[in-house]
């Protein structure tokens, strides 16, 4: 069954202007909103304003520029024209900041639904329902009650209408849960515990102790700077492997400190890109070119310093040592795959060999750098060979 999303965007905060333009996440409210309804399959997703500011149309345009189908619109019988007849349409109320799983959740219930908080002092901006619940702002309904609710409604509120409506019509009920409430965003302020909790949980699993006991600050802060600019995520990891074959490139020349500090660059990059893509609700794709280019551009990095070594008096050990690291690495990589193992954070990763090689910079040992480094990506193929046996034997 299609499924369109309607979002109201009319009701304005403390300060006069509209709650939908409230920042969030580096964007706005709106923005947000419409993320998620796409993440939830909606579409078209339509947004019910009196009028549309210039800061809305930019954000509008914003979206549509991200292939999104979205259409801001000023009346009930516009908005209902613009759902296929029988759909299922998202109710996200004014002001309301949906958690996505939530979201999503209704749209695969494939039937009219109503979020509800609890009628307690705490909801106490949110729409009583009855003398125990009130609406969370959330609600599916049904594209044909949506029309005829338009056409009789005159001057009356359209979402509460339709609220009143469903139900009536014996819509499910879907309490909210603590940990995944809708939150009625009246002011800017009321945005900041959200924002932060979203900027935490973008962080994701960690595979390597450089980026979980490393690179956390500048990881952050990258991000967190990111968010208020139209940077797309992609852009970061292009920019991170250009960075790495710089970095290749200065081994070739002598210049070993900068090209190893290119690379150090380049490390929080793809982690940064990867949260922006999450918090913006748009997953970057698992085949992404720039991505799978990363590892075997930094095997290039590798092997460039141990030519170097090489060919400046260390001895022509150091290329082998430097082709026997990439070699191991590659290996383990393809033992390992996408499973989960018992101590991997301590193997051998493109980060961790990137930043257990400044130690050894700062001595000017690169030739003992590059032996450690073969004896590190030996271990680590030869003990995810141990385990990945252990559990086949199992």
């Amino acid at each position: 069954m299609a499924l369109g999303a309607l979002i109201g965007a009319y009701q304005e905060d403390e300060s006069g202007g509209l709650r939908a333009l409230l920042p969030l996440s580096g964007r706005t409210l709106v923005e947000y909103q419409v993320r998620c309804a796409a993440a939830a399959g909606a579409s078209p997703i339509v947004v019910l304003v009196e009028r549309v500011p210039v800061a809305l149309q930019d954000a509008v345009e914003s979206l549509r520029n991200e292939g999104l189908v979205v259409t801001p619109v000023s009346d009930g019988l516009e908005a209902a024209s613009r759902f296929e007849a029988g759909a299922l349409v998202l109710l996200v109320g004014d002001g309301i900041v949906p958690p996505a799983d939530l979201l999503a959740e209704l749209a695969e219930s494939g039937e009219p639904a109503v979020v509800t908080v609890p009628d307690d002092e705490r909801h106490q901006g949110f729409e009583r329902i009855d003398a125990e619940s009130r609406w969370g702002g959330l609600a599916v309904i049904e594209a044909r009650l949506l029309g005829s609710t338009a056409a009789m409604l005159g001057d009356w509120d359209l979402p509460s209408t339709l609220l009143r409506r469903t139900l009536q019509d014996g819509a499910l009920l879907v309490p909210a849960s603590d940990l995944r409430e809708p939150l009625l965003a009246e002011e800017a302020e009321s945005l900041h515990d959200f924002d932060r909790r979203l900027l935490v949980a973008s962080r994701g699993a960690r595979r390597d102790w450089a980026s979980r006991f490393v690179l956390p600050i500048v990881e952050d802060l990258v991000t967190e700077r990111l968010l208020e600019t139209r940077v797309k995520p992609e852009v970061l990891i292009w920019v991170a492997l250009l960075l790495t074959l710089a970095g290749a490139f200065a081994f070739t020349r002598g210049w070993l400190g900068a090209g190893l500090a290119l690379l150090v660059l380049a490390t929080p990059l793809d982690l940064a890109a990867r949260r922006l893509s999450t918090l913006r609700l748009r997953p970057l794709p698992a085949r992404l070119l720039s991505r799978l280019l990363l590892w075997p551009a930094t095997g290039i990095a590798l092997v460039s310093l141990g030519w170097w070594t090489a060919v400046t008096g260390a001895g022509w050990w150091s290329l082998v040592a430097s082709l026997a690291a990439a070699a191991f690495a590659e290996a383990a990589r393809v033992e390992r795959g996408h499973q989960e193992v018992p101590g991997q954070v301590l193997l051998f990763s493109r980060r961790n060999a990137i930043i257990a090689a400044i130690p050894f910079a700062i001595a000017g040992a690169w030739a003992a750098y590059l032996a450690a480094a073969a004896l590190y990506a030996a271990i680590s193929f030869f003990y995810l060979q141990h385990i990945r046996h252990r559990i086949v034997s199992d």
